[in-house]
């Protein structure tokens, strides 16, 4: 079809419609093939490429689930308070309160106000990162050449600038992400050692505790020793539920996490939200 007139790029462009690519949002999400839950309650379905980005705001409840489709995923994660971006994840609170470095089921993902953005309720990977952050425009144009988000390299930290500007945030506001599916430990000595993916179909499932902005960069760990930059899709996928009630495991599995959960629940009955 000639698109070298209006009326042609018009009819060109009207006709994609409907067309499915490997990676893109589906919308309406109730019309994901195989939704994890009642068709009726998915909210997002969309599965994003490597060296791409997305973005959502999620209310209290919802679920959220990655998958590493291919087994060269990574989704560096980062969470605020819909509304309050001053409230937001706090990776070092995350792994001081909890005294745990490594994210696994059970673990809570914390705000530096000592309040829970999300659980993390299900993971059938184990390989994570709450230690590294994620890439940068110079260390990805050291080692790729290029960092830039329309590179064939992006770096992840630029493409977290892009999703938190269409947010109304802004570069100061990003802290430190997390990293679902490549994994890193610490060994004797204090160095990581990275120990990459669980291998494909890995997931995690994270419960939002309060109403809040998600932004993901599905790029490289910045310590994958691997030359080439190697970045397969990301399937993430959200459905209305509910937030973690009294008594859950969650909440009573340890004292910092019920604290934790006590100053969200403080918080939110003040604002009206039980």
């Amino acid at each position: 079809m000639a698109t070298a007139t209006t009326y042609g790029a018009r009819d060109h462009a009207r006709a994609q419609e409907g067309t499915r690519a490997e990676a893109m949002p589906v919308v309406p999400a109730t019309d994901w093939p195989a939704p994890p839950c009642s068709a009726g309650h998915l909210v997002w379905a969309e599965t994003v490429a490597g060296g791409n980005y997305t973005h959502r705001v999620l209310a209290r409840g919802t679920e959220l689930r990655l998958t590493d489709l291919r087994g060269d995923a990574c989704a560096h994660v980062v969470l605020y308070a819909d509304g309050r971006p001053w409230e937001r994840l706090n990776v070092a609170d995350t792994v001081k309160v909890q005294w745990n470095a490594y994210l696994t089921k059970g673990r809570l993902l914390l705000s530096g106000q000592g309040r829970v953005l999300a659980s993390l309720t299900e993971d059938t990977g184990g390989r994570h990162d709450a230690l590294c952050g994620t890439s940068t425009l110079a260390r990805n144009t050291a080692r790729y050449g290029d960092g830039s988000p329309q590179s064939p390299s992006p770096a992840g930290r630029e493409l977290l600038k892009l999703a938190a500007l269409k947010n109304g945030l802004e570069p100061r506001d990003l802290p430190p992400s997390i990293a679902f599916f490549q994994g890193v430990e610490v060994r004797d000595d204090g160095s990581a050692d990275f120990t990459g993916s669980a291998g494909p179909g890995a997931s995690v499932t994270l419960r939002a505790e309060q109403d809040l902005v998600v932004l993901v960069a599905n790029v490289p760990h910045p310590l994958d020793p691997r030359p080439e930059y190697v970045s397969t899709p990301l399937e993430v996928l959200a459905w209305r539920a509910a937030p973690t009630a009294a008594g859950d495991p969650f909440r009573e599995a340890a004292p910092e996490g019920r604290r934790a959960f006590l100053n969200t629940a403080e918080f939110l009955a003040a604002r009206g939200q039980s």
